[in-house]
């Protein structure tokens, strides 16, 4: 049965409500085009006839809101996303970090970890690793217990070897992690110094006082006026002249709180806060 546009939009703002008054997950302000990519997903699974139904289901079976959580959850990421990032996280960020005595890095909407592991060799390899303090947040706590596990398929490590020397990697990946049947467990030293915690980027409040925030490739889930609140949550969450990292799809150049940064890396999306801001 086709369903009008205009009634999907409806019945999808009545299912964001819904979920919001019910269980607290606020995702009001998340682009419309992904929600309903997404809930269009869950009803294929589902057998589910239309949102409306998807609604019922969701208010009246906390299982199935569970699992539409997850299909709503961005968890889309690898070790060494984007290489020529890190390498200028490498040769260009991590040098002003090491000025100070001690740091702390904020990885927000952190997914399974994969960047945060990634930042953990960075900092290993740059005799940096004692000195920082990273804390890794999500509002998945599924996704956050994958996090902890610091457990890969083991058919992604070939991918993530390569990303590895191409961000400027000299070691051998292969002494970061050991292989265990499927999977490739990192080495316990990589998760020293960091903690992983809930936190909402949409209902929560400042986190602590950052040096260097990375959130990448989640605002282009959000609705414009949602990344300028997030983007306003970065700015109060940073101390004067720390850093910022965004996605390779995303820009702070038509945010309310642009004035606030200077460009530090425009094809790599770093981003510096003002020490007058």
């Amino acid at each position: 049965m086709n369903v009008h546009p205009e009634t999907e939009r409806i019945e999808l703002r009545l299912l964001l409500e819904a979920i919001y008054l019910k269980y607290g997950y606020d995702f009001r302000n998340y682009s419309m085009a992904h929600l309903k990519r997404r809930a269009e997903y869950r009803l294929s699974l589902s057998g589910l006839g239309s949102i409306s139904q998807l609604q019922h289901a969701v208010l009246h079976d906390e299982n199935m809101f569970l699992i539409f959580l997850q299909d709503l959850s961005i968890n889309v990421s690898e070790m060494f996303r984007d290489p020529p990032f890190y390498k200028a996280l490498r040769n260009d960020i991590l040098p002003m970090l090491g000025t100070y005595p001690s740091f702390r890095i904020w990885h927000a909407g952190c997914s399974a970890g994969q960047e945060v592991y990634s930042m953990s060799i960075l900092l290993h390899e740059a005799g940096m690793r004692e000195r920082g303090q990273i804390y890794a947040t999500d509002f998945n706590r599924a996704i956050l217990e994958q996090a902890r596990e610091a457990a890969f398929p083991l058919a992604q490590l070939k991918d993530y070897t390569t990303k590895y020397q191409q961000a400027g990697g000299e070691n051998s990946f292969a002494d970061y992690y050991a292989a265990n049947d499927q999977r490739a467990v990192l080495r316990p030293f990589l998760k020293d110094r960091i903690f992983f915690s809930e936190h909402n980027l949409v209902t929560d409040g400042v986190f602590g006082e950052m040096h260097l925030i990375v959130c990448r490739n989640v605002l282009i889930y959000f609705d414009r006026e949602l990344q300028d609140r997030v983007v306003g949550l970065f700015v109060d969450s940073l101390c004067p002249g720390g850093f910022l990292c965004l996605g390779s799809k995303e820009s702070l150049k038509f945010s309310k709180h642009a004035d606030k940064f200077e460009v530090v890396r425009e094809k790599e999306k770093i981003y510096r806060k003002r020490r007058d801001a």
